[in-house]
């Protein structure tokens, strides 16, 4: 009969009270971890923002056509879909550490040869260098905070990477404004080439940081996975445990204390996970791969990355002309997309992954139609005699826009797609998702602008308020909540040796 206390290695008696206690609490070296390695999304996020402003610059100087701004936009993520391919298996085979280290030379390669920018080629070629490292680091920060991270504050810290994102993307706005004011030749050069100094200073850093303590079992180290876990954990006995869910989800027994073990091949480098991913898979592999590619869909086509990276003509087609004042409204994009992310990490293991997902949607529906509604008034006024109120209603919409959108949609779609695959699909699971967010973005970035100049701002809008109300949907009757379960949990949540199938529809929360 169970006492409800346990002992630990030195025979002292533990209550499961002090252990729960211990595992609720936020581990300081698990945090530094994460927050390094989220060093690599600040940077992705900065080269995307600092492009919006930049392009300003860049087409007045290089006099480049529109066509050639959407494919200087584009081309980031074209790059990104043959890096995401390799990056999961590469992880799998190399670490994740490695992984983080490779993306970041590939940014300080990109940003030093953007900064020479000499030409439109040297710029394209640059841009491209840099796409391999947002392919990587778009799969790897979040597998490693996942891997890194205690279920008890698992969406907190899986949520980083998009909040770096942010905040990249505001440092990139805020270089556009202060920068913008160097003379034409040398200011935008200066702000495609700062990411050089983090790139570098990121892989001098993660020399010092830990592996994943569940990459390290998947190679069979076992004692060098327990000596991260007593690092990373706020107990032994939580370490003990995670370590535990961790072999039996590998396949090694849970009693084995050897340091080193055998693990088949297909376990340890994710050879055979494509294969059960997309031939005859299980059904809970197929909803959770359902699941996953979903809400990576559904982030890109809201829309919301095309008016980020579009801003100034955004907000340029409303009738704001003056550059300066255009760089200073993309910056109020920026702020509001950081602290609403930033709030949603306090959210998401407080009301849950579902919760937000569906009052972002929401949210972003409704701001969708207003926007529609006030663009189509300004459009259709007289050139130089756009409403006042209209303007400001537009560009107050927009930050509101932002800040649904960062609430839930931007951070919540990487922390469920990184945290739902089994172990040994996660890294291909999570690089299969990159390849289709990318795919969309850049169907969404290289023709944003083609498209309102075709049927209208307004009519881009109201385009956009049905495939985000589509969305909802989804959120709503595929998404089962998964707030507080460990990752090794995962499989039974989707189906997995449990009648799960009305949670499914109701997504209703078992934690």
């Amino acid at each position: 009969m169970s006492t409800g206390k346990e002992t630990n290695g030195n025979n002292k008696v533990v209550s499961m009270e002090d252990i729960c206690a211990n595992e609720n609490s936020l581990n300081k070296h698990a945090c530094a971890c994460v927050l390094a390695a989220t060093i690599i999304s600040a940077i992705f996020g900065y080269i995307t923002g600092v492009m919006a402003g930049a392009l300003l610059f860049i087409k007045e100087e290089l006099m480049i056509s529109d066509m050639q701004v959407q494919l200087l936009a584009g081309i980031l993520n074209v790059c990104a879909l043959p890096a995401c391919m390799i990056a999961g298996r590469l992880s799998d085979y190399i670490g994740r550490r490695y992984t983080i280290m490779l993306s970041s030379i590939f940014f300080f390669l990109g940003s030093t040869l953007m900064g020479y920018g000499s030409s439109f080629p040297i710029l394209i070629t640059g841009r491209s260098i840099a796409g391999f490292g947002v392919g990587f680091a778009l799969i790897i920060a979040p597998v490693y905070s996942a891997e890194i991270s205690s279920p008890s504050y698992r969406g907190f810290l899986t949520s980083l990477p998009d909040l770096s994102i942010n905040i990249g993307f505001l440092l990139g706005y805020v270089s556009n404004f202060f920068l913008g004011k160097l003379s034409l030749r040398l200011g935008w050069r200066i702000m495609l080439a700062i990411p050089s100094i983090p790139s570098i200073g990121l892989v001098i850093l993660m020399l010092k940081l830990v592996e994943s303590p569940r990459w390290l079992v998947m190679q069979g180290r076992l004692g060098d996975s327990r000596k991260v876990l007593l690092l990373i954990s706020s107990s032994k006995e939580e370490a003990e445990k995670r370590l535990k869910e961790i072999k039996i989800a590998v396949g090694i027994d849970e009693n084995c204390i050897q340091n080193i073990v055998h693990v088949p091949h297909k376990t340890k480098s994710g050879g055979g996970a494509l294969k059960e991913m997309f031939y005859k898979p299980p059904p809970h592999v197929s909803r959770i791969l359902f699941a996953a590619i979903g809400v990576h869909i559904f982030q890109q086509i809201c829309g919301v990355e095309g008016i980020a990276v579009y801003s100034p003509r955004v907000f340029e087609r409303t009738g704001i002309t003056e550059k300066s004042t255009l760089l200073l409204a993309t910056v109020g994009i920026g702020i509001s997309q950081t602290l609403f992310t930033l709030l949603s990490s306090f959210l998401l293991d407080k009301i849950g992954r579902r919760t937000l997902l569906l009052v972002s949607s929401g949210g972003v529906v409704v701001s969708m139609l207003g926007l529609s509604i006030f663009s189509a008034i300004v459009e259709n006024s007289k050139l130089g005699e756009e409403p006042l109120w209209a303007i400001i209603f537009i560009v107050v919409v927009v930050y509101i826009l932002m800040a649904f959108n960062a609430i839930g949609i931007g951070p919540v779609t990487w922390v469920y797609s990184s945290e739902i695959f089994p172990l040994r699909l996660r890294a291909q699971g999570l690089g299969v998702c990159v390849v289709v967010n990318r795919i969309t973005n850049v169907a969404v970035v290289t023709s944003f602008i083609s498209i309102f100049k075709t049927i209208t701002l307004g009519g881009t809008f109201f385009m956009l308020v049905g495939i985000n109300a589509l969305g909802w949907w989804f959120y709503y009757s595929f998404l089962p909540e998964t707030k507080g379960r460990s990752l090794e949990d995962m499989e039974t949540i989707f189906g997995k040796d449990s009648k799960v199938e009305v949670q499914m529809k109701s997504g209703s929360n078992n934690a």
